[in-house]
């Protein structure tokens, strides 16, 4: 037996209970007393509440109160009260603090009642009235009022321009120019946002969806005036969540706020329809011009982009910044602006701003190799670089290359005819497209814990979260493998904010934190029963040099005499240790930063059918081969993998909120309108993991893939549409009106 578990594919630790319904998610607890609230929404875009009349609802037997801007009282006014961890520049959303609407469906009353169906039908009862006040949510209508993006989030970074692009781009021998645009899209998880919140006159309990329980406790404690230590978020289990957890969602203060003031356990959920009134992936406008010499050499990039944002906060995502480091060249100019609408602010989005940025610069390069008559993989090929031009650093490791060269040999892509609608199988029209995508491969700050009882079980814990990548499954190996002991002897404990700080889990960084913070606490339990080993009389490795031991599937050992050994639990009962505790903090190398530039990359290939007739699109492959250092486990990061080829499917197909600038709301606010892949619109998705070693990038030499998975699909898809038909959509989402309306339109304009 051996207990080498990183780098293997172990099933999910957690797989048991979530697929028997013993995993319990935020609103699956339950307790003695519970009531149930139920949010009243706004109906208008902007204006100012003069009335709201709760008596009918409060007549109901078993409705115990409707908290309103008109009685909650004692709310902090100063805004950094209500700031959290993830939070952009400008003054956050505060719940019922005045009568101030300022974005559709804002929650405007909140209904307490014994039972939910109770609390749900004497919301219908509130009758709240407005003055309405002109508002505007076009993001093209108000794009003469758009500023710089400022600085204030974390992980943005302002864009640098390098080089003269616009003297580049006129002197160029080819060149293009072209405006993408996508709409907005919204979350939508499996599991819904609910709290459950229980007070019990000196400390604060709360079961919640988030991906951060050490940020809602910050955000709990700062406006409610309690204590941090009072404060306890528990979230053992997220269904789903990619970005929309990392900031507290209105339900977690208003479960807190009903719960201080009624003395009762609260449990207050969104709705599907709910969902979609808070932040989403901002409409974005991009615009792009690419210039290349005759033999293919990049000579300028222009890339600017315009986004959403509320009135109240500055949301900022990095956009363009990827048009400057994905490829070798020298001129390179970029824009990033904003447009304040009057919607709520936009929220992080699995790989926020690289997936709408990337999707536009591979078209872009496309478009550009399809000027030029080179095969798109040549052209990318030949501006290929190894050195972060931007900061001037080379990468800590890229095997990009080895993508290209293996994805492209597992797709088949040397048998692909360079002009538009040269393939078909049958009335299908055939079309294959390639893009590459990148991602940061960040590190942050982390803790954990390890107990090792006398009887060989490990409890290693962090206060990170799992919103179903895995963290429970590949932590569990890591401890396992670093303290040598059998994986089922090793129980992974997270989502709670007793357990030891973690960061956010988002960003790719979760494997690269947390897991080297629990190789590092675990090697020093490693080294504590290495001491015991030598510095107990009894034991056989009495006065050895403990570096020259081992410790593997429990035993420890010599390797170089196999006439000796002893068991983990064995040395501790000589050494008279019940148990061995340890709490460790890793974190990033801040010389390694400054030395390199850390990224994850893909190379992305898809087939498209598209029939020629009705103009509906099929993606019947996707190769996406990719490099991201150490994977940890590949059964769970494949599974990472695929679940962002599917979203990129969505992206680049299906997925729009359809904002009604009468009413300044998103209509489509359910999953019957608002559509996103089922089984059908899935086929053949070939993960491939290329080889990647990175000594320097963390411990562990991970990456991360949570991310990079999505980052090119729209890309390659929209590329392939293009290849198969000659129609080229730059309006995502590429829908069959699209494909008929612009093929029709250069049929008119060849005719003229």
């Amino acid at each position: 037996m051996t207990t080498k578990y990183i780098g293997k594919p172990a099933s999910r630790v957690d797989g048991l209970e979530k697929v028997t319904g013993k995993a319990r998610y935020s609103a699956d607890f339950k307790v003695e007393g519970l009531t149930y609230g139920f949010i009243v929404s706004s109906s208008i875009a902007k204006g100012k509440i003069t009335s709201i009349d709760s008596s009918r609802a409060l007549a109901l037997e078993g409705v115990l109160q409707v908290f309103t801007h008109e009685n909650v009282r004692n709310l902090p006014w100063f805004k950094l009260r209500y700031t959290d961890m993830d939070a952009p520049s400008g003054t956050p959303f505060r719940p019922f603090y005045d009568n101030t609407i300022r974005f559709s469906m804002q929650p405007v009353a909140l209904v307490i009642a014994e039972t939910f169906e109770l609390a749900r039908y004497a919301s219908s009862l509130i009758k709240v009235e407005y003055d309405k006040e002109t508002y505007t949510t076009s993001l093209y209508k108000n794009l003469s009022k758009s500023f710089k993006a400022p600085k204030g989030k974390i992980g943005y970074v302002p864009p640098k321009s390098r080089g003269n692009a616009d003297a580049a781009y006129q002197d160029a021998a080819f060149k293009i120019q072209a405006e993408y645009k996508h709409s907005a899209e919204h979350h939508n998880p499996m599991e819904l946002f609910s709290t459950t919140a229980i007070w019990d006159n000196e400390k604060l309990t709360v079961y919640d969806k988030t991906q951060g329980v050490s940020n809602c406790q910050f955000y709990i404690g700062n406006i409610f005036g309690l204590a941090y230590k009072d404060v306890r978020i528990i979230s053992p289990y997220v269904g789903g969540a990619f970005g929309s957890g990392l900031r507290p969602q209105h339900q977690l203060f208003m479960a807190v706020l009903a719960a201080l003031e009624l003395k009762r356990p609260v449990k207050v959920g969104l709705t599907r329809q709910q969902m979609f009134s808070f932040g989403h992936r901002p409409a974005t406008l991009q615009k792009l011009a690419l210039s290349a010499s005759p033999e293919g050499t990049l000579e300028s990039v222009r890339h600017e982009a315009y986004s959403e944002t509320s009135q109240f906060e500055n949301y900022t995502e990095v956009i363009v910044n990827w048009s400057a480091t994905m490829y070798a060249c020298e001129n390179v100019e970029l824009k990033y602006e904003l447009v304040k609408l009057d919607t709520f602010t936009p929220l992080d989005m699995r790989a926020p701003g690289a997936v709408t940025g990337v999707h536009a610069m591979e078209s872009a390069m496309d478009e550009l190799a399809f000027e030029l008559k080179m095969d798109p993989l040549i052209f990318r090929l030949k501006n290929y670089t190894d050195e972060d031009q931007v900061n001037e650093k080379p990468f800590s490791s890229k095997e990009l290359v080895a993508c290209y060269r293996e994805g492209a040999e597992k797709f088949g892509w040397a048998a692909r005819n360079v002009e538009p609608r040269s393939m078909r199988d049958g009335k299908n029209l055939v079309g294959w497209g390639v893009a590459t995508a990148a991602w940061d491969a960040n590190q942050m700050p982390s803790r954990a814990k390890a107990l090792l009882s006398i009887d060989g079980k490990l409890v290693v814990s962090s206060g990170t979260s799992d919103i179903g990548t895995g963290t429970y499954t590949i932590m569990t190996q890591i401890a396992a493998e670093i303290l040598g002991i059998a994986i089922e002897n090793v129980t992974f404990k997270l989502g709670d904010t007793n357990l030891p700080l973690a960061p956010l889990e988002g960003g790719s960084w979760t494997a690269a934190s947390v897991g080297s913070a629990v190789k590092t606490v675990c090697e020093d339990v490693r080294k504590i029963l290495l001491k015991h080993a030598v510095k107990t009389k009894a034991s056989p490795f009495y006065q050895y040099d403990s570096t020259k031991l081992q410790i593997d599937s429990g035993e420890i050992f010599d390797p170089n005499d196999s006439s000796k050994g002893v068991s983990v639990t064995e040395i501790m009962r000589l050494a008279g240790v019940n148990s061995i505790e340890e709490t460790s903090t890793s974190g990033p190398n801040p010389l390694v930063g400054r030395k390199y530039t850390m990224n994850s990359h893909a190379a992305v290939f898809a087939e498209v059918k598209v029939d020629e007739d009705l103009g509906t699109v099929d993606v019947t492959r996707v190769v996406c081969a990719v490099a991201a250092g150490k994977i940890l486990n590949p059964k769970t990061a494949r599974s990472q993998i695929l679940g962002g080829v599917v979203w990129g499917i969505s992206k680049a197909l299906e997925e729009e909120s359809k904002l009604d600038h009468q009413y300044g709301r998103f209509m489509n606010h359910n999953l019957s309108e608002y559509h996103v892949p089922v089984n059908k619109d899935i086929n053949d998705i070939e993960v491939i993991f290329v080889e990647e070693k990175d000594d320097v990038v963390n411990p562990l030499g991970v990456k991360g893939v949570g991310e990079i998975g999505i980052i090119g699909v729209a890309g390659a898809i929209a590329n392939a549409v293009f290849h198969a038909t000659g129609v080229r959509v730059r309006n995502l989402p590429i829908t069959m009106d699209k494909v008929l309306q612009i093929a029709e339109d250069d049929r008119n304009q060849v005719a003229v």
